[in-house]
């Protein structure tokens, strides 16, 4: 579920798919919401709420808001890299030098304006068919996060949000868009209104949320390879929990400073109503697979170089 991978497989589209079924965008359009200039650029002209937005250098000119009470920034790499390059800057004064220190290995990246905690974070999943017809949907809300402050959800929610499931699918299908998709929002407490973040081309992270509740994109993929015929499922079932523990939810409650006063508490290993990504005494394989990969990590060079890349 990278997007090295599917980067890989958009190059040889057409000579892979003379193979096996691959429902996935062409090149440029995965190249193209990736890079979050292009994708805010887009949105905005497609009345998609986003964020106040800053391209030009701050050496070249400063945000014209920002800077007030309360008030900061976020700098981001243009190209998505997980949470990899994300700064954030409180006093209008460090802009230049964090501005400086991110560009100096992402180069222009974006100042955005910093979205207040407290409307919550979301995500429309969604399945598109070659005509760009839904056939798929489903929202979650972020209960944690790591980092704590911004990044891939440790612990998340199936949610009915007409606002989030009406935004996400309307970027969508102004981009024509084939295959999964999955749109992130942040509400802004402010004004109520939900800010596009970015847009994941590929499976999410948090995949086995949506399979659990009842919305399961891979075998829906699989039904479409066979050519199987189905409405488009729309409903699922809200309510349902996700956990990201190994290792995600560990490094945020060892980051939180309020680790003892969450809520779903940390040491609830036991909620029915909560399924884990990948631990389950059921089927005890993936959980060995991932601590497999995480070890490569530690002694493989060329692993190494990939995250030093990212």
């Amino acid at each position: 579920m990278e997007e090295e991978t599917l980067l890989l497989l958009a190059d040889y589209y057409s000579e892979i798919s003379q193979y096996t079924y691959l429902l996935i965008p062409d090149l440029k359009k995965i190249e193209f919401v990736r890079d979050k200039r292009n994708l805010m650029q887009f949105a905005e002209a497609h009345g998609i709420p986003i964020p106040k937005t800053h391209t030009l250098p701050p050496t070249h000119s400063l945000p014209p808001w920002g800077g007030g009470e309360g008030e900061g920034y976020v700098i981001k790499p243009r190209i998505s890299s997980g949470s990899f390059g994300i700064v954030y800057v409180r006093k209008r004064e460090d802009l230049i030098p964090s501005y400086q220190k991110v560009h100096a290995r992402y180069p222009f990246p974006l100042i955005q304006e910093w979205i207040p905690d407290g409307g919550g974070a979301f995500g429309l999943s969604a399945l598109f068919d070659e005509a760009s017809d839904i056939k798929a949907t489903f929202v979650h809300k972020k209960l944690r996060m790591y980092p704590v402050q911004g990044g891939p959800s440790t612990l998340r929610e199936g949610v009915e949000h007409p606002q989030i499931m009406e935004l996400g699918l309307s970027l969508l299908k102004s981009l024509n868009w084939v295959g999964v998709g999955m749109v992130e929002f942040k509400v802004d407490p402010r004004d109520g209104i939900p800010k596009l973040m970015e847009v994941n081309p590929r499976f999410w992270g948090s995949l086995q949320l949506a399979i659990v509740s009842g919305i399961d994109f891979p075998y829906l993929i699989l039904r479409m390879a066979r050519k199987e015929r189905f409405e488009p499922i729309l409903r699922y079932e809200a309510g349902k929990r996700c956990r990201w523990l190994l290792l995600g939810d560990i490094q945020h409650f060892l980051s939180n400073p309020q680790r003892f006063h969450l809520r779903p508490s940390f040491f609830n290993f036991f909620d029915t109503n909560t399924s884990y990504d990948i631990i389950s005494k059921d089927d005890p394989l993936p959980l060995l697979g991932s601590i497999a990969t995480f070890l490569t990590f530690l002694y493989d060079p060329d692993m190494k170089r990939f995250l030093e890349r990212r």
